[in-house]
């Protein structure tokens, strides 16, 4: 699965955003706040610009799990272990896991305490499922 912006070598990948609570931007004061605001977004838009970011967004802190035969399981959080909740995710484009692994390493987060996932995206999974790709939504 790659992007419309990616060359033929180019793979695409997901960082996910673990441990992005509140909590740890304890130590930032209001005073301070644009400027960790700020070097995030420039981390982002510096990657937009080289055509490595396709696309990125946070995420709620409500959450739902559905587990079961026919979803007969749901539980609503957020939940006590939601430091290892995905808070986030930014698909890139990356020639291979350790360019998609030095992307993640500059991101500013990371001085905060939250940790990044790399996942490399597929076609398929051990299945059969075939990926499909991005639709736009009258609902963003």
């Amino acid at each position: 699965m790659s992007s419309p912006t990616s060359s033929a070598a180019q793979k695409s990948y997901l960082l996910l955003f673990r441990n992005t609570g509140p909590e740890n931007y304890t130590s930032v004061t209001d005073e301070n706040r644009s400027e960790v605001i700020g070097r995030w977004n420039n981390w982002y838009d510096q990657l937009v610009k080289q055509g490595k970011a396709v696309e990125g967004t946070p995420l709620r802190d409500e959450t739902r799990v559905v587990s079961g035969k026919g979803g007969s399981r749901v539980i609503d959080g957020p939940f006590a272990e939601a430091k290892e909740a995905i808070g986030g995710f930014v698909r890139i484009v990356a020639a291979n896991l350790e360019e998609a692994t030095a992307i993640a390493q500059q991101h500013p987060g990371l001085a905060f305490g939250m940790q990044i996932e790399v996942r490399e995206m597929t076609s398929h999974c051990h299945l059969g499922v075939v990926a499909h790709e991005r639709r736009e939504t009258a609902a963003n």
